[in-house]
């Protein structure tokens, strides 16, 4: 898929938002790409998974022996993406503020492992889903997202391979420019601080 026709999957489904919106790194921006939107389509889900692994070098996927996202916002695009592998898709959550693994669910020891989630800005979120991953004995050999907002910026320790790569402005909440400024505020993402 082109970067126009993912992009016209998020218009379609309305998860191409415009407003003043406070992201999960507590920086601002004028524009905010709705995943949970784009995805609770089944059928539209599972294309830009495929899409996504299409991105993914052919030696890279045939190492791939689990796929680990964080939940809640890659938890459905790392279920397609461990669906369009053939593999396992498991999920880490934050109930005392750091990623662990429950419901069950392991890692053996040397597995190798695929991060998969959703938008990635800063990577704070995917650096801390991979230590993690890597605590519990898992080898991330790659990183897939659906979005990268860094614009190619971020540094994630490992390879990274986004569906699309956005250049949406960011803003520090002081640098915040009047025009935005004067939109109320509001944090549509899943994590609280």
């Amino acid at each position: 898929m082109t970067d126009e026709e993912v992009l016209a999957e998020f218009r379609a489904a309305g998860a191409l938002l415009e407003g003043h919106f406070i992201l999960s790194s507590g920086r601002r921006s004028a524009n905010y790409l709705q995943c949970a939107r784009v995805l609770m389509n089944a059928e539209r889900a599972g294309k830009l998974a495929r899409a996504t692994v299409q991105k993914l070098p052919r030696e890279l996927r045939q190492e791939i022996d689990l796929v680990v996202s964080p939940a809640m916002g890659g938890l459905i695009i790392g279920h397609e993406i461990g669906r369009a592998l053939d593999k396992d898709a498991v999920f880490l959550e934050r109930p005392e503020g750091f990623f662990e693994l429950r419901r069950g669910f392991a890692i053996t020891p040397g597995q190798k492992v695929l991060m998969v989630e959703d938008v990635v800005t800063t990577g704070l979120s995917s650096r801390q889903a991979i230590e993690a991953v890597e605590k519990e004995g898992g080898i991330v050999v790659a990183e897939a997202a659906l979005v990268d907002r860094s614009a190619g910026e971020v540094d994630l320790g490992v390879p990274f391979y986004p569906l699309v790569s956005i250049n949406f402005p960011v803003y520090d909440e002081d640098a915040v420019p009047p025009e935005l400024a004067a939109v109320p505020a509001i944090k549509p993402g899943s994590r609280k601080q």
